[in-house]
């Protein structure tokens, strides 16, 4: 072998997948014959080392060895650009310059480099063959150790090359010159590093300057130049989004097609199985056959004149080796089938994985676009809020805020087509029918899609999975209270589960009456046809007032509202004392979208308001919801005093607001992600959770609660703020997190000396109405006994 040249070629690069395996093949047979030939270079092995699973792969077409690493590579001028951060396309460009810098210390085709002890040149035998070209130890402590690494790599997998020429002084002084000028270049190539770092340091404090000149300019017109180049950054943005859009729609043709040749070579293997067992059958009865017929020939010759004779015995013979031929072609072809399937498996493998990687690039850039774009819709709220803008600037932030919204419109009706409402008919993104109500649902929309984008991955899937590995094995009755299955639930139940469970809670607290009275709702149902009850009437009205944005209760001819209305007669029936009150529509609404049953809804219904909820709390006084408002007062002084001592500062009574919550448990005041998962503790914990949630949502927006100092600003506020909340998961862990330690015994009797006052005052007022009543009759009767006297008098 010649000795290798020390031009500063660049490295073979393979042009293809391919000619990259061909090149390593080689590489690996050079090596094997070198090792042979070193160990014992007069004995000959004709074993082969490659593996015989596969193929052996054939000289490609095109440029091999020196030729193709000296063609030119086509890249992509992205190839070092990374869309996630723009300073790392700084670090690509490093990464670059190391290794251009480290390519030119290669000293030929294939990168050598000397084992770490290189033994004296004085004792080397010069008939056993050449050493290899050594780098000096200077080169050995050069600063750039990631150079030194990939060298390394390189030389690791390379064929050993050798010199056929003794080491000798002019040798070593060459070496060392072509030390010298390595480390040249690698100096040059800090100092370049060093330039390039200075560049992004300016580059930073331009923008730190941009940023202040943003905050400190005096003037809005800046400010609007400066929106508009955000604008163009969203607009490069979405392109980049239907780029990779377009990229994982191309994977996902690719993959299905090679599903589909994998489907077929899978069939015409199962075809070849069918066949081979057929012909093995066969071969076994002809196995037999020859077994008998060589065990006794002269018994079968004998036996009969016209048997077999030696020429069909032969015959036979003949057909056994055929049929051993056919097997062993059939094994070599079952072989190779089985390798093309191994192969097609892999190739659908990565496919799968870069379709998964894509989408999750594709969502992670839909979500940051989301951001950016609810961003610059709150900057333009903001700025059309500002009185200080004159008449010109004001009309440019009102179209602008009419063009964000056009375009909003259109992005939403291509990112929500296939989902405007979820699994139970709750539409995702609540509607605004003001004006400057559409642009805040706008960059509610976006918050909660840029939400479900980054969360989807990391927390819906391993919820499902927790959820499928603890009900594994379990039948639906077979649940029992654990703290395992209460953490399960505060996090939310999967929508494949949710009925289960909440067929499971429901029965665990009716079992008892279930049991005595199987046909319970079926008689009261029937009553509710033979005899009308007196709160029918206002059932009726209510109706139509249930769920007003669900897709099951919006049509009036909606199979649902005939299901609603005769679950509540029922329950009239059921509890006199009760009969019915606003809000027990809303509440079985929401058992009968989860359950999918009536009966079901029904007891659902009874299971909260007779053994969950207090006693009297949808009585016509309505005394326990009143006492539990007054619980939850308290509770707000301890878990959150500076926002209770801001709403005592401006008059606000929070039980105007919170009054509704308790009643109907949340129901039509918090989007369906948050409801939901509420009520599947709700079910389980009981009314603690209410409390816990309640507290949870002012923490949520306290800071912007505070930063109100208008009694009826702070009202308009409270009225809406709920439906803004995105982050439910967040919302969730104040609530259960937060917000501990919670008792519940320091609940019950909060609960039991706020009602036992609520009573004194409810009987106080009633003694003085009755006084009142009292005394205004007596008036009457002694202003009727002067008229009286007065007439008598004039007569």
């Amino acid at each position: 072998m010649n000795e290798p040249s020390h031009s500063r070629d660049p490295s073979p690069q393979a042009q293809t997948q391919e000619l990259m395996l061909y090149w390593l093949q080689q590489l690996q047979v050079k090596r094997w014959q070198h090792r042979q030939t070193s160990s014992c270079p007069d004995s000959t092995n004709n074993n082969n080392n490659t593996d015989d699973f596969l193929p052996v792969r054939k000289s490609p077409l095109g440029l091999v060895g020196k030729d193709a690493a000296n063609a030119s590579s086509q890249r992509t001028q992205l190839t070092n650009v990374s869309i996630k951060h723009p300073l790392i396309e700084l670090q690509n460009s490093v990464h670059s310059l190391r290794k251009r810098s480290s390519q030119e210390w290669s000293q030929s085709v294939f990168h050598v480099e000397a084992p770490p002890s290189t033994p004296n040149p004085a004792h080397i035998n010069t008939t056993a063959g050449p050493v290899f070209p050594s780098e000096s130890r200077e080169s050995s402590s050069l600063p750039d150790s990631r150079s030194r690494e990939t060298n390394n790599l390189s030389l690791s997998t390379m064929p050993v090359l050798r010199r056929d020429t003794p080491s000798s002084s002019s040798d070593r002084t060459s070496h060392q010159k072509q030390n010298k000028q390595m480390l040249i270049e690698e100096v040059k190539a800090q100092k370049e590093l060093v330039w390039i770092l200075h560049k992004a340091l300016e580059a930073s404090q331009l923008e730190k300057r941009t940023c202040a000149e943003f905050l400190a300019a005096e003037g809005e017109q800046k400010r609007l130049e400066l929106l508009r180049h955000r604008e163009r950054q969203v607009a490069d943005l979405q392109g980049r989004l239907e780029e990779s859009k377009t990229e994982a729609e191309v994977t996902r043709r690719s993959l299905a097609q090679r599903d589909v040749q994998l489907a077929e070579l899978q069939d015409d293997v199962r075809i070849l199985m069918d066949k081979n067992n057929a012909k093995q059958e066969v071969i076994i009865k002809l196995s037999d056959q020859v077994t008998v017929c060589m065990s006794n020939p002269p018994c079968s010759a004998s036996s009969s004149g016209g048997g077999l004779d030696s020429q069909a015995f032969k015959q036979l013979q003949q057909e056994n080796e055929n049929l051993k031929d056919d097997i062993e072609a059939y094994k070599t072809q079952n072989t190779f089938l089985n390798s093309e399937i191994y192969q097609l498996t892999k190739l659908w493998r990565k496919s799968s994985e870069q379709e998964k990687s894509l989408m999750v690039k594709c969502a992670y850039l839909e979500a940051s676009n989301c951001q950016l774009e609810s961003r610059y819709l709150g900057v333009l709220q903001k700025l059309q809020e500002t009185k200080s803008l004159d008449p010109v600037q004001r009309g440019a932030v009102q179209k602008m805020i009419e063009d964000a919204l056009k375009v909003e419109l259109k992005s939403d009706t291509k990112i929500n087509t296939n989902r405007e409402q979820d699994e139970y008919g709750f539409k995702i993104i609540p509607d605004y029918e003001l004006d400057d109500m559409k642009l805040l649902a706008k960059i509610q929309a976006l918050e909660i899609r840029s939400h479900n984008l980054l969360h989807q991955e990391g927390v819906e899937r391993p919820l499902l999975s927790r959820w499928a590995q603890y009900l594994a094995g379990r039948s639906h009755d077979d649940l029992c209270p654990s703290p395992e299955l209460k953490g399960l639930l505060r996090g939310g139940v999967p929508y494949e589960y949710r009925q289960r469970l909440w067929h499971w809670m429901v029965q665990a607290r009716t079992r008892t009456i279930r049991d005595c009275q199987p046909r319970h709702y079926q008689q009261l149902c029937e009553k509710s046809h033979t005899s009308s009850h007196p709160a029918s009437r206002q059932i009726q009205l209510d109706l139509h007032r249930t769920l007003t944005s669900n897709q099951h209760f919006s049509s009036p001819s909606s199979p649902a509202f005939q299901q609603l209305r005769r679950i509540l007669l029922a329950f009239s029936w059921q509890n006199p004392a009760i009969g019915y009150c606003q809000g027990l529509n809303r509440l079985a609404a929401i058992a009968l979208l989860v359950l999918q049953s009536e009966e079901d809804a029904f007891w659902c219904l009874v299971s909260v308001v007779e053994t969950i909820m207090p006693q009297d709390y949808y009585t016509k006084n309505l005394v326990s919801s009143q006492a539990d408002q007054r619980v939850f007062k308290d509770f707000l002084a301890e878990k959150l005093p500076r926002l209770a001592s801001h709403f005592d500062d401006h008059s606000v009574d929070v039980s105007l607001i919170t009054f509704n919550w308790f009643l109907v448990v949340f129901v039509e005041s918090l989007p369906s992600d948050i409801l939901l998962p509420l009520w599947d503790a709700f079910l389980y914990e009981g009314t603690k959770v209410i409390f816990r949630y309640a507290l949870a949502l002012f923490k949520y927006k306290e800071d912007d609660i505070l930063r109100i100092h208008d009694s009826v600003e702070i009202y308009q506020y409270l009225r809406f703020f709920t439906k803004t909340i995105s982050d439910s998961r967040r919302l969730t862990s104040i609530a259960f997190s937060d917000m501990n330690p919670f008792p519940g015994r320091l609940l019950r009797n909060r609960r039991a000396l706020h009602l036992e006052r609520l009573q004194g005052e409810l009987r106080e007022l009633e003694k003085q109405q009755r006084e009142f009543v009292t005394e205004i009759i007596e008036h009457k009767d002694k202003e009727l006994d002067t008229m009286v006297s007065e007439e008598d008098d004039e007569l």
